[in-house]
């Protein structure tokens, strides 16, 4: 959104296809790391930074993001993810 690209030019620049990008921003697909660091490089920060705050839901991700397929837990050492497998 800083940059004011549509999804399309977002497509375009990162390489990869504008139906995927809004799948991924729908939760509707699993990115594979590879195009995360695509991802990460085109936005200009580093995997750390569009990571961050995943977990408890105060980083660039928020939890809309999150597939149905992805499951909050919350263990002896704080919040995590649990991926169910179909």
């Amino acid at each position: 959104m800083a940059r004011k690209w549509s999804q399309e030019e977002f497509a375009h620049v990162s390489g990869l296809h504008r139906t995927y990008i809004g799948q991924i921003e729908r939760g509707e697909k699993n990115i594979s790391f590879a195009n995360l660091v695509k991802i990460s490089g085109v936005l200009g920060v580093t995997m750390s930074e569009l990571l961050a705050g995943i977990e408890d839901n105060t980083g660039v991700l928020a939890s809309s993001a999150i597939p149905a397929s992805v499951s909050r837990k919350r263990g002896a050492t704080g919040p995590s993810l649990e991926i169910k497998k179909y």
